[in-house]
């Protein structure tokens, strides 16, 4: 995902609360996605302020258009109607924890991963490829170091599943969210998810598992999405060539703020 305008996608799971929406009626502002499914949208990846302001839904939909760098309407027009239906990351864009000071990160720099189960989509090789060249995307950056794992616990557990897939945050279908993963912490933390109702690729076809995968271990080590376009951990999917991938300055800065820079003698 590099200067990769991802992404997408996303989402940690600290699921925010369903705040409640003042009824409002239908507008020509809302063209061709039905009303519920915006305030569907925005509780998901913009909950913050939504209950403890009671904003209305065209100033969340400000609040959207300004982490998008959109022009700031407060209407569904066709630019901000085309974002709503990109396939993206499934954590939250703005949401509620980040107003509090610090940020997860993991206390240790030798971390290990598990891979439960893999997609039909490719071969398992490919999956395994995918997932350890993803994560040096980040150790090639950081004093981080992966190993994988086929036995007990492990700091990152990384498995396909649809809909309700046991963590309470179902996916969706083909389509919209991608995958999600979880903050460093214990249990679940670290713990990453894709959707296996999508079409998982090795290249620029259907999903490329390399690009949303770095995305997601992003989360995984503590990252939130940024509003760069371009950088890694934007959360809207695009293709970039996985050969010719480079971690862009914003997700590489950001990355060493929380685990410092790689030893030159490494």
């Amino acid at each position: 995902m590099g200067t990769m305008h991802y992404l997408l996608l996303c989402a940690v799971i600290f699921l925010p609360e369903i705040p409640a929406f003042p009824v409002q009626p239908k507008t020509e502002s809302w063209n061709s996605i039905d009303l519920e499914k915006v305030k569907g949208y925005l509780d998901k990846f913009f909950p913050i302020l939504a209950k403890t302001q009671n904003l209305s839904i065209e100033e969340r939909i400000k609040e959207m258009q300004r982490f998008f760098h959109l022009t700031v309407t407060g209407k569904l027009d066709t630019e901000t109607e085309g974002i709503i239906k990109m396939p993206r990351c499934g954590m939250p864009d703005v949401a509620k924890y980040q107003t509090f000071p610090g940020t997860p990160k993991w206390k240790k720099t030798h971390l290990t991963y598990k891979i439960l189960n893999y997609t039909p989509d490719l071969p398992r090789r490919k999956v395994d490829d995918a997932i350890k060249r993803a994560l040096m995307v980040w150790s090639d950056v950081t004093p981080l170091q992966f190993r994988r794992v086929h036995m007990g616990r492990s700091d990152l557990e990384i498995k396909f599943g649809i809909r309700e897939h046991g963590d309470g945050n179902p996916f969706d279908g083909p389509g919209g969210t991608l995958a999600h993963a979880f903050k460093p912490g214990p249990g679940i933390g670290g713990d990453a998810h894709f959707d296996d109702d999508e079409k998982w690729s090795e290249v620029n076809k259907d999903i490329n598992l390399f690009l949303v995968a770095a995305h997601e271990f992003g989360h995984s080590l503590g990252l939130d999405h940024s509003n760069v376009h371009g950088a890694l951990m934007y959360p809207l999917y695009s293709y970039e060539n996985p050969e010719t991938f480079k971690l862009p300055e914003d997700d590489r800065r950001r990355i060493q703020k929380l685990y410092g820079k790689k030893p030159s003698n490494s």
